[in-house]
């Protein structure tokens, strides 16, 4: 078992906001027992922190590609991240 930890932030363009969006990747990093968090930005997109394990990462970052039913995800953007202060995910206004 591959126990590296991955801490990520991710940002999520195209219709992302208003298509429930923010709750399907609190349900993905709640799968795969991830901390960060989740948030909308004024620009439209959607922006997480997520750590943990890289696979369970990874699986998040394959969700956040798709999105739910109603998005059209355009752009996601990656850049290595510090680890959350809180454990847990939290989705954020």
């Amino acid at each position: 078992m591959n126990d590296d930890i991955s801490s990520l932030l991710v940002r999520v363009e195209g219709i992302v906001q208003g298509v429930g969006f923010r709750a399907f990747l609190t349900m993905a990093a709640a799968r795969n027992r991830l901390d960060g968090w989740v948030r909308n930005r004024s620009d439209g997109s959607v922006e997480a922190l997520v750590s943990g394990p890289t696979k369970a990462v990874e699986d998040f970052v394959a969700a956040a590609t798709q999105g739910p039913h109603g998005a059209r995800v355009k752009v996601v953007d990656l850049h290595n991240s510090e680890p959350p202060v809180e454990k847990g995910f939290q989705q954020r206004p």
